[in-house]
């Protein structure tokens, strides 16, 4: 009979290690053996998530869209992306979750609970435009670092929260106050307690907007949890990673934030052009805000086939960070002419903005159809891939789509 081999102490203890726990009769697990709590769960039926959306990374998870998965006006959860950077919270307690509010800032130390919010300020609704900063880096070259997004991490949900600046008006801040900084209940991925996985924020002029928001709900219902739950801050228009997920505790700062994911290169991009490829001193790396303007045609699907003579008809969104966008134009010859679309108001001040058109082709053969946004300054979208930079932010160039006509 064949000796049975057994997997080393070493193996063992790295396995008790990922599960959190000791092996129980780990001495007779089979050499081999794949551990069913080791073994990654379906995403899709884990965040309740279409089977269409694409998984970057597990450790931690990373999630996109594609095109035509966000034709909805209001972004569902299934199609919503999914930008993590530790590991999610387990066994959240809502009925005692509280988030403090400090730093050198405040006047006064204070602890909300999740009840005390919805109770003594007033709730506010509005759909709110999330993008990752990274959104579109796949076509960098040279190739950035980082998940390989392609046009899928944006989304535009209905958020239901409470405004901060109501909150802080409540604390009282000092007259020194520059920044805020969020904390949350999520873990860093080397599960050391001392450290944060990401603790980003905003100046002191985007807290204070009347769309930024301490948030409990994402389109009428509890923030699902890989999202948030159950409270985050949405702040619009900017990077996403300024809206953080499971936030328990807010700082008041007289200094830019100083939280992991805030110095360095992260979320930065060179504050004057660099060439391709080049080094960029940290010093000389300017943290992003609003987010450029941008479009995305979501009907048809890239590789649709029309008949001869016939219309097509495609539509889509655009936004352009904490601008609105002024006007939506299309081309089918690679940019050469421009033809406008009809363009939608926004439902409210940083929420994206329907477009549509009905575009005639002038005979049968393989066509691109090419989307470009302009912002209320006059700032258009790039055709093809903007200004380099080292981590792969803000590629805002004109989505396309294949078409085939006869």
């Amino acid at each position: 009979m064949q000796r049975r081999k057994f997997i080393t102490k070493s193996t063992l203890a790295s396995f008790s290690a990922l599960l959190g726990a000791e092996i129980v009769f780990g001495k007779t697990i089979p050499e081999n053996y794949n551990l069913i709590g080791l073994q990654d769960p379906d995403p899709f039926k884990l965040f309740s998530k279409n089977k269409e959306m694409v998984v970057l990374n597990n450790k931690p998870w990373n999630m996109e869209a594609q095109a035509h998965l966000l034709d909805d006006k209001i972004t569902p959860n299934e199609f919503m992306f999914i930008r993590n950077n530790g590991i999610i919270p387990e066994n959240i307690d809502v009925e005692n979750w509280t988030i403090e509010f400090d730093g050198e800032s405040v006047k006064q130390k204070k602890t909300y609970s999740l009840s005390e919010l919805k109770s003594k300020f007033k709730q506010h609704s509005y759909q709110l435009t999330l993008e990752c900063g990274g959104n579109g880096r796949s076509e960098f070259d040279p190739p950035a670092k980082g998940n390989q997004w392609t046009i899928g991490a944006v989304s535009c949900a209905t958020w239901t929260g409470v405004r901060l600046k109501d909150v802080l008006e409540d604390i009282g801040i000092k007259d020194d106050a520059v920044y805020i900084g969020y904390h949350a209940a999520d873990t860093h991925l080397s599960k050391d307690p001392k450290k944060e996985p990401i603790s980003r924020g905003v100046p002191m002029a985007k807290a204070l907007q009347d769309e930024t928001l301490i948030a409990f709900k994402m389109n009428g219902k509890d923030i699902p949890l890989a999202h948030g739950y159950p409270l985050r801050l949405i702040a619009g228009g900017f990077p996403a990673s300024a809206s953080g997920k499971w936030i328990n505790r807010i700082s008041v700062r007289n200094k830019v934030h100083d939280g992991a994911k805030m110095t360095g290169t992260a979320y930065r991009v060179p504050c004057k052009p660099v060439a391709p490829g080049e080094k960029v001193k940290d010093e000389d790396m300017c943290i992003i805000e609003s987010m450029p303007v941008k479009s995305l045609i979501t009907y048809p699907k890239t590789g649709a086939i029309i008949k001869k003579g016939n219309s097509l008809n495609i539509r889509g969104h655009a936004w352009a960070g904490e601008l609105e966008v002024e006007r939506v134009s299309y081309s089918i010859d690679f940019g050469s002419t421009w033809q406008s679309c009809e363009l939608k108001a926004p439902r409210n001040r940083l929420a994206w903005q329907h477009f549509s058109a009905a575009i005639q082709f002038p005979q049968e053969g393989y066509y691109e159809v090419w989307a470009k946004a302009t912002d209320a300054q006059g700032e258009s979208q790039p055709m093809l891939l903007p200004g380099w930079n080292p981590k792969g932010y803000l590629n805002n160039a004109c989505h396309r789509i294949a078409i085939k006509v006869g």
